[in-house]
């Protein structure tokens, strides 16, 4: 096969919805493949938000304020364990949009008992309690996205 017989079969593939095409005879063996676009996934950081701490002069850098919940968070994490997540993804409260959340704070769950999912690549992977435990906070917003170790839940163990 000349060149200009190979340009037109490329050009042929370019230009319909065919992402591979093969060719083979006794002499010669032509694969195209065409990939598809890359996926882009596009996630969204969440913006830290800064507090005045009490007592502070109105005019302090930003650097030298404290987070809001900052004093709060360890004695929540002191009293009880954070379940975090196995991976990355996008973490939902409930099975589906109108359905109601697996858990509620204050709910006492068992082992083994679905307390969120965490869709990744369009699987959905549900995610269990390990013991039994009593939740205490829910750290993440429905639909939002979490990193792998992500603290989604502090609980208490029983």
């Amino acid at each position: 096969m000349d060149i200009k017989d190979l340009k037109s079969l490329i050009k042929m593939v370019t230009e319909t919805d065919i992402s591979e095409f093969e060719l083979e005879n006794s002499e010669e063996k032509i694969r195209i493949k065409r990939g598809g676009a890359p996926e882009v996934v596009h996630y969204s950081a969440p913006q830290q938000v800064y507090a005045m701490p009490q007592g502070a002069p109105q005019f302090a850098a930003p650097a030298m304020q404290a987070a809001p919940g900052a004093a709060e968070a360890p004695a929540v994490e002191e009293k009880g364990k954070a379940i975090t997540s196995p991976i990355v993804g996008t973490f939902y409260h409930a099975p589906a949009p109108d359905a109601p959340p697996y858990v509620t704070v204050g709910q006492v769950v068992e082992k083994g008992q679905v307390l969120c999912i965490v869709e990744a690549m369009k699987l959905m992977n549900e995610i269990e309690a390990e013991f039994r435990c009593k939740i205490l906070k829910l750290c993440k917003e429905n639909a939002h996205p979490v990193e792998y170790g992500d603290p989604l839940f502090i609980v208490e163990p029983l």
